[in-house]
């Protein structure tokens, strides 16, 4: 297509304009306009943004490749001449290079080289209604950089976008808005829900390809899959049907080489099937297709508490991704669109997805961020600010991981951690893997702890005994059995027969290869040296615990698997683990399972000793002397302590323990209930809440209220000098709790809030007293007879509940108002009792 028939080369005028007035743009065009290609051309044509680099961020590495090759022959250009890319770990730019295409990563990479970004003119963000952690915080920087480079032009552009937030953000800002062209898109639903498990999604889509091109439909056909491996078993299956002689059939992922990315979007001789990730969902746009078969699933990056980094999980969709799909196939021609779900189930999808800051780890980018002289990350200019928690949970493993000091600062280790691509908890296995001689051994168990275990669970004594004897014994760490396993499936080619016969997960292991490549390649570009022999055991387990430090656990005891982890948490040992005899371990994974409760598994577990966390970790051992309760021994001691990080290594029992220190927590536990006074009983009880009743009814009598704080303090008076349980038996209680009033206030208490109340009956009735409730007077009533006003207490002040009884004593009536009693409620009292009890008196 002719690009100056793009839809968005109708805003080169308005933006030239904007580009020449202000510095801050919001671009919204819908999937398939050419803003991606068209863009960064017309900033740079038009002359209005300056000189320096158009720096265009994409989401992907694929689509930054793509679009800048795309654009380098629209310009007839050789690639990373004028127009080039930069990713991670590849580019092609050079001195001429005037339009660079980025990952978003990049770029805030460059800020720590370049906080000025020197010979950048403008940046486009591109996609970002995707809302991309890197594009956010890139954002944010150009923004603040904008304060002292007003000539830097920042572009936002987006598919569909929310802009009201946006707006608020950039303001003030310039919007354009391009319609574009869109033919009309039939939606197929599935009639019934689709089972996966039992129906693979590469053979449904296969069905729904056969479908469509036997109904006689149209052009080419783009197949949306969740990842590399669904990708290739639909190829499989749709080269396997009949009807698709005569197509080419071509997969589209990031793993894929340069070659066959460029053959699956490049031009074809014959109708073509591509079968793609979420990457040809706005990313790119391939011409000619017609048809789209969507499967509503994508490989989403999400924290897991469990590993603690991000995973990436195979999701549904949600229904505005399924929109921008559905529309590449009415791109230049009505189109149809076959979704492998049900009506129902595509109203009960999300509308959206969550933005990346709100379901990311935060980690990496903190620590870039840190990097970048910003300490503050709390009250960064966030776009959209992160929970708190998940913020305090990734600041206190950048300081486990010694990436920052306890102050927040960069250190000397985090500073180097910022120059590898990729999580810190990894960066710092990468360097203690160069410290320690085991730099092979670090990048496959990264590799190894990004996705499933390759071992599969529950598989049964037979399989555990060829396990044990192929794979061998071992009783250091369960990276050793895992690495082992690994090697096994590798060098049997990842057979389903000879995996299973371990009980090793082919699929799990096939995946596992090209992260442990990618991270040997980060470790060669670093400058790392590769090791070529087997480190010693000490030496790879001292490599686990600096990157997992977080985790350390110790043992309860030896007659079980509970443990104590640091920082104040608990957990049990995998029952699979080897290391289940080491006193101390540390566990790459902390699995939370739902049953009866909730119970903390410690997997992936390898042993160390205590030695090592006094060596590595000298600032995180404190050692302390307390005061405690010994619930054994029902007394208080003096605990001496070694910790590490919360984590208690050592502990030595004493029982010279300073007196006040004692009262104190003797106190607290009578207060908790766990300790008796003996003397503090009912009658106690009953005083303080005289006591309280007076001084709340009463307050212009100056009478203190003995509150929870008050009870702490008498409490403590009473326990001084006692150390256990024995000591408490003759405590002088009374003494001590009623010196919290002066003489004259006691005499206030005995008459004003009296124990009893004397009656016209002449029954000397009991006043009840209970704390947070009107004083009760309770009395039959016979005995109530002649009592024709409410009795009241506290200089008249305090009125009381009296509470009338049957014969039986059982009450019958409350009142406040005994005039209104004996008027409106005895008559029917009197009419109801006066049978059942005729002896008694009845007025």
């Amino acid at each position: 297509m002719n690009p100056k028939k793009l839809p968005i080369y109708e805003l080169r005028v308005e933006l030239s304009d904007a580009l020449k007035a202000g510095n801050r743009i919001i671009i919204e065009a819908p999937t398939g306009s050419g803003k991606s290609t068209q863009v960064p051309q017309i900033v740079l044509d038009c002359g209005n943004a300056g000189p320096g680099e158009v720096v265009v961020l994409q989401p992907r590495r694929l689509a930054a490749r793509l679009l800048a090759k795309r654009v380098a022959f629209e310009r007839n250009e050789p690639l990373g001449g004028e127009v080039g890319y930069q990713v991670r770990m590849e580019k092609h730019v050079s001195a001429k290079t005037q339009i660079r295409y980025v990952t978003e990563g990049i770029l805030l990479r460059q800020f720590l080289s370049d906080p000025q970004l020197r010979g950048v003119s403008t940046i486009v963000f591109d996609e970002f209604h995707e809302r991309h952690i890197y594009g956010d915080i890139t954002l944010a920087r150009a923004l603040r950089l904008q304060k002292t480079r007003p000539d830097l032009k920042i572009i936002v552009m987006s598919a569909t976008l929310d802009a009201g937030p946006l707006r608020e953000y950039l303001a003030p800002c310039r919007e354009l808005k391009s319609e574009g062209r869109m033919f009309p898109v039939e939606i197929c639903y599935a009639k019934k829900r689709i089972d996966f498990r039992h129906h693979p999604m590469w053979e449904a889509a296969a069905d729904a390809f056969e479908q469509a091109i036997e109904s006689g439909a149209e052009g080419d056909v783009l197949v949306f899959m969740p990842g590399g491996y669904e990708i290739s078993r639909t190829v499989e299956a749709i080269r396997g049907r009949r009807c698709a002689r005569g197509f080419a059939v071509l997969p589209l992922h990031g793993e894929l080489s340069a070659h066959d990315q460029d053959a699956a979007v490049g031009e074809c001789d014959r109708r073509k099937v591509v079968v793609a990730t979420n990457v040809a969902e706005t990313s790119i746009t391939i011409d000619g297709i017609r048809i789209v078969i969507d499967a509503g699933f994508a490989r989403i990056a999400r924290y897991d508490p469990n590993r603690g980094i991000d995973t990436l999980l195979v999701e549904r969709i949600s229904r505005a991704s399924a929109d921008q799909r559905t529309g590449r196939a009415g791109r230049t021609a009505p189109g149809t669109c076959h979704r492998l779900w049900t009506e129902q189930e595509h109203v009960a999808r999300p509308m959206q997805e969550l933005p990346e800051i709100l379901r990311h780890d935060l980690a990496e980018v903190v620590l870039t961020l840190k990097a970048g002289g910003i300490d503050d990350v709390e009250n960064f200019e966030w776009l959209e600010p992160p929970d708190p928690k998940s913020l305090a949970r990734t600041l206190a493993l950048l300081a486990d991981l010694g990436a920052i000091d306890h102050a927040g600062r960069l250190t000397a280790v985090g500073q180097k951690m910022v120059s590898f691509p990729m999580h810190p908890r990894y960066a710092r296995m990468l360097l203690a893997g160069q410290e320690y001689g085991c730099v092979r051994q670090a990048c496959l168990i990264a590799a190894l702890t990004q996705g499933r275990s390759i071992l599969e669970r529950n598989k049964g004594a037979e399989t555990r005994g060829t396990r044990d004897e192929v794979l061998g014994e071992d009783d250091v760490s369960d990276f050793q059995r895992l690495m082992r396993a690994w090697s096994f499936a590798d060098q049997n080619q990842y057979r389903v027969d000879a995996c299973r016969r371990l009980g090793v997960h082919a699929g799990a292991a096939r995946l596992v290869k090209p992260l442990y490549q990618r991270f040997m390649k980060i470790a060669e570009q670093e400058g790392l040296d590769i090791n070529a022999r087997a480190p010693l055991d000490e030496d790879l387990q001292k490599c686990i615990l600096l990157s997992f430090s977080d985790q350390v656990a110790k043992r309860r005891d030896r007659g079980t698997l509970h443990c104590a982890v640091v920082h104040g948490r608990a957990g049990d040992l995998d029952r699979d683990t080897v290391v289940r005899d080491a006193e101390l371990v540390v566990a790459a994974e902390i699995r939370e399972i739902e049953g009866r409760g909730l119970n903390v598994r410690l997997n992936l577990c390898t042993a160390i000793s205590e030695a090592w966390l006094d060596e590595l970790f000298p600032e995180d051992i404190e050692e302390k002397t307390e005061a405690v309760f010994d619930p054994v021994l029902k007394r208080v001691v003096s605990k001496e302590c070694k910790l590490f990080r919360g984590l208690e290594l050592q502990a030595s029992m004493k029982q010279a323990v300073d007196p006040q220190q004692a009262a104190e927590i003797i106190a607290e536990e009578v207060l908790a209930g766990r300790l008796e006074l003996y003397k503090w009983d009912e009658a106690v009880e009953t005083w303080i809440a005289r006591v309280n009743c007076l001084a709340e009814g009463c307050p212009d009598y100056g009478i203190p209220a003995i509150d929870e704080e008050a009870r702490r303090a008498m409490v403590q008076e009473i326990c001084l000098g006692a150390v256990c349980k024995r000591d408490l038996k003759d405590r002088p209680v009374w003494k001590v709790v009623k010196s919290w009033l002066s003489a004259a206030q006691l005499d206030l208490i005995d008459k004003q809030v009296p124990e009893r109340i004397k009656l016209p009956s002449g029954l000397n009735a009991r006043v009840r007293y209970e704390a947070g409730q009107p004083p009760v007077l309770s009395a039959s009533i016979q005995k109530l007879y002649d009592l024709n006003e409410t009795p009241r207490i506290g200089f008249g002040q305090i009125p009381v509940v009296v509470e009338a009884l049957a014969p039986n004593q059982r009450p019958q009536q409350k009142t406040q108002d005994m005039k209104s009693f004996w008027e409106n409620a005895y008559p029917m009292l009197k009419k109801e009792l006066k049978g059942r009890y005729p002896k008694h008196e009845w007025r």
